[in-house]
């Protein structure tokens, strides 16, 4: 596969950040009597607000957005066990040694998607891309296509790296080549992807001397 730029999510395909995440839903699930499996099973991928409104239906927007600034506090703060996944600082590091193109494109609002990347180490993008920044989210292409406007590539020149079915969703939508990472297998249109893999450590990122990418996978 050839590109010239690279949209990563952050939560669950750069960063480990799967405990953070579940201790802060289920804390909040709690108050609403809300049964963890139902909150696990709807949420990744998503944006909180996204979440906040499916699990309050008749609810103000004004008592949505209070639940919102209370459950955004306790995941910017909360960064206990966040680590860069296996491959991920080697593969940023490969990018910016090679000149080449990439952004983070996250569905955490800027104090989260900010305190993780942080906590991770990981080394910081020309393009960071947070819910703020778009009106739809993702399976919306809206996050996709504003990173490739971004970095100055049109979207069937990048390719999005996703760990949900929501971002796969968004990133096919957006007209970009997508590299699914740990992707349940019954996620929709899975089989669109150009590559699906259980870990970053298998990509293989050769530069040509004209700028384009070639992505392939190490024997």
């Amino acid at each position: 596969m050839q590109c010239k730029g690279f949209l990563f999510d952050l939560d669950g395909t750069l960063v480990d950040s799967l405990p953070v995440v579940e201790r802060s839903w289920c804390s909040w699930g709690d108050r609403f009597g809300i049964p963890h499996d139902e909150i696990l099973g709807f949420i990744h991928g998503k944006q909180a607000i996204t979440s906040l409104r499916h699990f309050m239906p008749g609810q103000s927007e004004e008592a949505i957005q209070a639940e919102f600034t209370r459950l955004e506090h306790i995941e910017a703060s909360d960064t206990d066990g966040v680590i860069a996944l296996p491959g991920a600082l080697e593969l940023l590091e490969t990018l910016n040694a090679n000149h080449i193109p990439w952004a983070i494109v996250t569905s955490g609002s800027i104090p989260v998607a900010h305190a993780r990347h942080k906590a991770a180490g990981l080394p910081m993008p020309e393009v960071f891309v947070t819910a703020e920044r778009v009106k739809r989210g993702k399976p919306e292409p809206d996050a996709y296509l504003l990173g490739a406007e971004l970095l100055g590539l049109a979207p069937q020149d990048c390719t999005v790296v996703e760990d949900a079915a929501a971002g796969v969703l968004s990133g096919l939508a957006a007209g970009c080549h997508v590299i699914a990472v740990n992707v349940p297998a019954d996620a929709p249109r899975l089989n669109e992807a150009d590559f699906v893999l259980t870990t970053l450590d298998v990509l293989n990122i050769a530069k040509q001397p004209d700028g384009t990418v070639d992505v392939t996978l190490k024997a």
